[in-house]
């Protein structure tokens, strides 16, 4: 849903609309300020990606600012390690909190006192009864609760168990603290919902100092409304929260943000959840949360993808009121579109096919002079070395071609990208029938841009000098899951449908020499491979590169078949 801004003739999504309001009417003193309040329970994902670009891009819109805020109130999941790691990832995208980076532990004190604020109200209460006995007692949508047999409780216990539960008097899951609103209420959010509960753990910043923590629903609203944060944007599951949101500020009577929910990122052939996400980590399907097979932005980031190309992908897709599952090959696309602009092209051979132009001169050795970038024009050219031994892609040759075959074929021609126009005279093949070898022949007058052969063909390939090329692994990924929906069967789990082929290690490529020292991040177009990325694990003595992306969308090609 979007409208347009009357002045600038600008797109307005349903968020921006809401903003443009606000500052008509004067409801925030014409200020926009959001924060991204992340749990530090695993690491980002692009789901992440796109609520980290709405949040920052809204601020920077409208001249404002936006905070970086760790909601940990869960200290049993929650590790410095993801901290460290959600930083880079923001900073990465290219946005920056400044000195506004805080977490709801920052407040824990002062979310205590106004807990015991609500408890003074006769709005609060210590229930004894266990989860499970609060679950059969909540009701459903179209049947009443009923009342905690703890409800009625005097203000005076219930300050005392409740200063006594902050002590650690009391073990875990006998005593929580719950709101008191209606156990009548078509929202099931406002049937008395727990506020805080028991949990002797230590926490990554506080220590030991804390054996009770609030819920998300009561730390979150408070922290927007310290922070003075004026439009709380969150996904849309939290839209049944907003009434709970809005009770608790305006029952302790402090300021109140105004919350937003829009549509979360749904990619197909991906899982988004943390939890399953760190089921792929811990279970060794996956190597790490930066494998590149992963939705993280750390796997993004080391399998290639620019954070140009994920902002853009967040622009593309826009904003929503209604869920909806985007195309992972739309994400594709836009790596896809950013990595031609800015990449160097370069030849290499992943699986080499030893040529020997045996009319080429043994001794003679020559460089060619080939451009970095059709796509920019500043990007200049560099030489390769050319010779009488190459190695060619062993895709790129048929012993006996078919109709319509435009690469190299015994008898056949074709064009050595950059270089001479080559004919395959013959083949050299081992004891067991395999070819090792093609003895070829070029014509010396066909050398790229400077041709008078008057010959004519229709096949161009890439190629790499034999001596001079340095070796390297390439590692090939491809979708973690063949299902478009892994996690929507109710009769098999996600991991039913891994993709037994989400990973190929090609040995011993050939790669120009100019690679020899690309270092780690660097990216490049191997020319009619794909889109390349230096790995973290490459070293000096062994390159490593990860594909990014095909440079066109095999995989809805190979579908479609």
């Amino acid at each position: 849903m979007s409208t347009e801004n009357k002045e600038t003739k600008e797109s307005l999504n349903f968020i921006e609309q809401i903003i443009e309001e606000h500052n008509k009417t004067g409801k925030y003193n014409q200020k926009v300020h959001t924060r991204f309040p992340p749990e530090p329970n695993g690491y980002l994902h692009i789901g992440h990606a796109k609520s980290i670009c709405l949040n920052f891009g809204l601020s920077q819109k409208y001249n404002g600012l936006t905070n970086l805020r760790f909601d940990d109130t869960n200290p049993e999941k929650e590790e410095v390690e993801y901290v460290k790691s959600i930083q880079n990832d923001v900073k990465w995208l290219g946005f920056s909190w400044e000195d506004r980076m805080f977490f709801a532990s920052d407040y824990f004190d002062k979310i205590y006192e106004y807990a015991c604020q609500l408890i003074k109200n006769d709005k609060a209460y210590i229930d004894d009864q266990t989860s499970e006995q609060m679950a059969s007692t909540k009701g459903n949508p179209t049947k009443a609760g009923i009342e905690s047999p703890y409800r009625n409780r005097t203000i005076a216990e219930n300050l005392d168990l409740f200063e006594r539960m902050k002590n650690g008097e009391f073990e875990e899951g006998t005593k929580a603290l719950r709101a008191k609103i209606d156990m009548a209420s078509s929202n099931m959010h406002m049937r008395d919902p727990v506020l805080y509960r028991i949990k002797k753990a230590t926490h990554h910043r506080t220590g030991d100092k804390w054996c009770i923590y609030p819920m998300y629903d009561f730390a979150h609203c408070i922290s927007d409304s310290i922070e003075n944060i004026t439009h709380s944007v969150c996904t849309l599951e939290f839209e049944v929260h907003r009434p709970l949101y809005d009770w608790i500020l305006e029952t302790l009577g402090i300021y109140r943000p105004q919350q937003i929910e829009f549509a979360r990122l749904n990619l197909n052939y991906t899982v988004m959840s943390k939890r399953k996400l760190l089921q792929l980590v811990n279970e060794k399907i996956v190597e790490s949360w930066d494998d590149p097979r992963m939705p993280t932005i750390s796997g993004l980031r080391r399998r290639g993808y620019t954070p140009e190309s994920i902002r853009n992908f967040a622009t593309r897709i826009g904003i929503a009121k209604r869920d909806n599952v985007i195309d992972v090959s739309l994400l594709e696309f836009s790596v896809r579109e950013h990595l031609n602009k800015i990449t160097t092209r370069v030849m290499g051979v992943l699986n080499p096919l030893k040529v020997i132009i045996t009319n080429y001169p043994e001794a003679k050795n020559e460089d060619l002079v080939i451009e970095n970038n059709p796509e920019d024009e500043n990007s200049g050219t560099r030489t390769i070395p050319f010779s009488r031994e190459i190695f060619i892609e062993q895709d790129d040759f048929l012993e006996v071609a078919p109709k319509g075959y435009f690469r190299l074929s015994v008898g056949g021609m074709v064009r050595l990208k950059a270089a001479y126009i080559i004919e395959c005279k013959s083949v050299v093949k081992n004891e067991q029938g395999e070819i090792t070898a093609l003895h070829c022949e070029y014509f010396e007058n066909s050398k790229s841009g400077q041709d008078t052969s008057g010959l004519k063909v229709k096949g161009v390939i890439h190629f790499v000098e034999a001596n001079q090329a340095i070796d390297a692994e390439v590692r090939l990924y491809d979708r973690l899951f063949t299902d478009e929906s892994p996690d929507a069967h109710e009769d098999k789990g996600f991991k039913e449908f891994i993709n037994p082929n989400s990973l190929e290690i090609v040995k011993n490529c050939k790669l120009e020499p100019s690679l020899k020292n690309a270092k780690v991040g660097e990216k490049y177009q191997f020319q009619r491979l794909g889109y390349f990325c230096v790995d973290t694990e490459s070293t000096e003595n062994n390159l490593v590169f990860n594909r990014t992306v095909t440079l066109k969308d095999a995989w809805a090609k190979e579908q479609k078949k």
